[in-house]
């Protein structure tokens, strides 16, 4: 029962990280001191990593390069594919690190001020790493979705009416 309350907040805050413990009570049929301290072992026990907004950048005037670059990584003799994993993690332009099937090994994504700010940590940075073999970069050009939410309700026909 208590796996299942468990299950049932973490989806309510996955997509609303800021409601409060009470309405939250509400929702699971729980009190509010009994969601928080239900939310304070998810948190101690890391199953909550951190509560975040999703930011329409562009929108705020201060957006930045997002490139997604796959990695083809020569795995480690015991650790596999961890150990170059972690080394690229370390990176403060690194937004996330995921193993991938497919010809590539590591999907990174990262952020700079701009495309040669991105392209100089993929030469510079990335490629110097010890068992990376290549690369291939991949430039965000528009977001239409992220984290769940649709970054522009409704798509606006703006082609004119051509008739013979």
């Amino acid at each position: 029962m208590r796996e299942n309350m468990r299950e049932k907040i973490l989806k309510i805050l996955e997509s609303n990280g800021r409601i409060p413990f009470e309405q939250l009570a509400v929702m699971v049929d729980l009190s509010a001191s009994e969601v928080e301290e239900i939310i304070r072992e998810l948190e101690d026990e890391k199953i909550i990593l951190k509560y975040s907004a999703v930011v329409n950048w562009e929108k705020a005037g201060l957006e930045e390069s997002v490139a997604i670059i796959d990695v083809k990584v020569a795995p480690q003799r015991e650790v596999g594919f961890d150990a170059v994993a972690q080394r690229i993690y370390r990176f403060p332009e690194v937004r996330s690190v995921s193993l991938i099937s497919g010809d590539y090994d590591l999907s990174v994504s990262i952020e700079g001020k701009s495309m040669k700010e991105v392209a100089s940590f993929v030469s510079q940075k990335l490629s110097s790493i010890d068992g990376v073999l290549g690369t291939s970069t991949h430039f965000i050009l528009k977001r239409y979705k992220v984290a769940g939410v649709v970054y522009e309700d409704e798509y606006e026909d703006r082609r004119e009416l051509v008739s013979p």
